[in-house]
């Protein structure tokens, strides 16, 4: 069958989508969701397989945006926390006070 099977993405899935054509999130956080949402629809059986497969490609990419969000976050977070000799040191963090 040579006619294209929708994803549920809004992108049309042909058997294999280019990791250049997937469309980036617009944060981490709608990464995570959109992981979830994908992680549900699959594991309750919502999707065919064709369905499945694209989505799962779809998880895929979305692990790897993540990750990589992360990596720059663990980046930034080493530059601003190394002393005045470049080494890095370390501070316990605080426990946050309980509110009422």
């Amino acid at each position: 069958m040579d006619t294209p099977i929708g994803n549920g993405l809004g992108v049309p899935y042909n058997g294999s989508m280019a990791k250049k054509s997937q469309t980036p999130p617009r944060s981490f956080e709608e990464a995570l969701k959109e992981l979830e949402e994908i992680l549900g629809q699959i594991e309750r059986g919502e999707v065919g397989l064709e369905e499945s497969l694209a989505k799962y490609e779809r998880g895929s990419y979305l692990i790897q945006h993540c990750t990589g969000i992360l990596n720059e976050a663990e980046k930034k977070i080493e530059l601003i926390a190394k002393g005045p000799d470049g080494s890095l040191k370390t501070t316990a963090m605080e426990e946050e006070e309980e509110r009422p």
